[in-house]
This record gives C-alpha cells, sequence and structure tokens, in this order.
C-alpha cells in the first residue's frame, strides 16, 4: 500500500453530522454542522465552528446558548435538508418535522427525535479564519429512554447513529468491541461470553413463556 500526500484538507472523518439547536422554544433554529468535537472531560468542554454567515451564528452570539444534538439515520434527511436551508428564510422544525422541545437547564431547544441532547453554554468566542469557533461547557445530556438498558447502561449500538465522512453520510456498523478491549485478559472475556450467552438463553425462555403463555389465554377466552 502506498499513501499518496494532498494538500491540507477537512479530512478528518467520520464526524458527527450535529444538529444544532439555538434561539428559544418561541423562535427555534437548528442547523447541520460536522465541525463539533469534545476539548476537555473536567470541566466538559465542547465546541462547534460555525460561519460567520450563518443565522446560526448570529443567534448563539445574542444568546450564549446551544444544544449538540447527535442525529440518527431515521432522521438523516433532516440533517442534510438543514444544513443547506437558512433559518433566516424557512422554519426548519416545521418543514423537516423535527420537533423542538424544552432543555432542562438553558432556554435553548433540544430535538425530541435525537438519541442524544448536550445543553451547551458558550465560554469562549474565537475567529479562525473562514469559521467562528463557539467554545462551550456541557451543563447538561439529554438521553432517549429508549436507549438505556435495565442496568442503567446506554445501549448506542441500538440507536443507528449516522456519520458523516468528505461529503456523504453512514450508518455507523456494528459494535466490535468496547474501550480497553485490546488489553483484556482472556479470563475476563471468557467470564462476559458466558454471562452474555447465558442472558440470551434466558431471554429466549422467556419469550418462549410469553408466547405460551398469550396463546394459553386467548384459549381461554
Amino acid at each position: 500500500m502506498t499513501k499518496i500526500t494532498w494538500k491540507p484538507g477537512t479530512m478528518l472523518s467520520p464526524v458527527p453530522p450535529a444538529l444544532i439547536s439555538c434561539g428559544s422554544m418561541e423562535n427555534p433554529n437548528v442547523m447541520t454542522a460536522a465541525w463539533t468535537g469534545i476539548i476537555c472531560s473536567d470541566p466538559t468542554l465542547v465546541y462547534v465552528s460555525i460561519r460567520p454567515s450563518r443565522y446560526s451564528n448570529e443567534i448563539i452570539r445574542k444568546t450564549n446558548e446551544f444544544v449538540i444534538n447527535v442525529p440518527s439515520v431515521k432522521i438523516a434527511r433532516a440533517v442534510d435538508w438543514c444544513g443547506v436551508k437558512s433559518g433566516r428564510n424557512v422554519n426548519k422544525f416545521k418543514e423537516t418535522g423535527l420537533t423542538p422541545i424544552a432543555s432542562s437547564l438553558i432556554n435553548a431547544p433540544q430535538i425530541k427525535e435525537s438519541p442524544i441532547s448536550l445543553e451547551c453554554k458558550v465560554k469562549q468566542i474565537t475567529s479562525y479564519g473562514t469559521h467562528d469557533m463557539f467554545l462551550a461547557e456541557v451543563v447538561a445530556v439529554d438521553v432517549d429512554d429508549e436507549y438505556i438498558g435495565k442496568k442503567n447502561e446506554l445501549n448506542l449500538d441500538k440507536a443507528e447513529l449516522l456519520a458523516y465522512a468528505h461529503g456523504f453520510y453512514y450508518a455507523l456498523g456494528k459494535k466490535i468491541g468496547k474501550f480497553g478491549w485490546s488489553v483484556e485478559k482472556k479470563s475476563t472475556i471468557k467470564k462476559r461470553a458466558a454471562r452474555l450467552k447465558y442472558e440470551k438463553s434466558a431471554n429466549k425462555n422467556l419469550d418462549k413463556k410469553t408466547k405460551k403463555g398469550s396463546v394459553h389465554d386467548r384459549k381461554k377466552n
């Protein structure tokens, strides 16, 4: 394999084509931004880079708040549409069918259809050439309970998250491992495999009992 050297470009991929909601519940706006990410874990700092010409840039400068909404494949069409239309001319929520709902700690609305929403308060704004970077602190995280398991674990593999790479959208694939799995002990791997096998077997038996019970009930009725 031979690598070819290109001129500098935005080739860091994949990235989340996040829906950035801002404004208020009375006057909500949303745009799509792929230039967003994590800066620090404690305090929890993130950023989003937005062109000065964008309507959301103007709104966020006034309110110092926004929400990073992580999208799923289900709303991929809306994600793309919100990236090519301006909130100055159209009501994006109305046109896409996305639902603005109240955030827990800020006035900016979050998006109901998003599996995860990060409520953010702007700490600093820095201009870098084509984009302004909004450095913000995450003050709350809102998660769709559909993806929270019995042990309060987050099962994002079920959310079918959307990814963006070099002008195209992709559905994230299956889960292949977890953080630290490359150095995990064999005994731990075996225990986890045995536990998963047991849970699958228990779930199958439960399904059989449920089906048997429902058939029995229908016969009685």
